[in-house]
């Protein structure tokens, strides 16, 4: 038998240690919370995708009450991303969340922002590796209240993933 183990590389920042373009990103991920459609668990999530020509794409989860007929935001953004690009490469994806159950309702907006950054659960791990795989490697950004996280590619969020399709 053998052992062995497996290591990412992450780095920790703050937003404003990102690059502008980075911080843009950011920026349209944690706007594009404020169009999520989440009445049930009331956690908003938003995905904001730079394609291979600098354009923005974002998206957010979308519940329904025929659970699990939701989407998440990282899927929502990668469909519309692929739909709406057909053959562009997706370079980075930026996502952040926040939630207002059990808070005081009068805070600012930006004040119910997870403090931690959130990943994508696996299913939008393994949808995004499959652009990753056709494409190249996209960077992960997650951002939270006060810390962002950079991945260097969806790969290192989802060892032994399924690859050959």
């Amino acid at each position: 038998m053998k052992e062995f183990s497996i290591t990412t590389l992450v780095k920790e920042c703050t937003v404003d240690e990102l690059t502008a373009a980075d911080r843009e990103l950011v920026a349209a991920a944690r706007e594009a919370t404020r169009r999520s459609y989440a009445p049930y668990s009331k956690f908003h999530v938003g995905a904001a995708i730079r394609m291979a020509d600098d354009t923005i794409v974002t998206g957010a989860n979308q519940e329904n009450a025929a659970y699990p007929s939701g989407i998440c935001a990282e899927r929502t953004a990668a469909f519309y991303a692929s739909a709406s690009h057909p053959g562009m490469a997706m370079k980075k994806i930026a996502i952040a969340a926040w939630t207002n159950h059990d808070k005081p309702s009068d805070l600012p907006w930006e004040e119910y922002f997870q403090a931690m950054p959130i990943s994508p659960c696996g299913a939008c791990r393994q949808a995004l590796l499959e652009y990753e795989t056709k494409y190249g490697n996209i960077e992960v950004i997650l951002n939270g209240k006060d810390k962002t996280y950079i991945f260097p590619s969806v790969g290192s969020l989802l060892p032994f993933s399924f690859t050959e399709f």
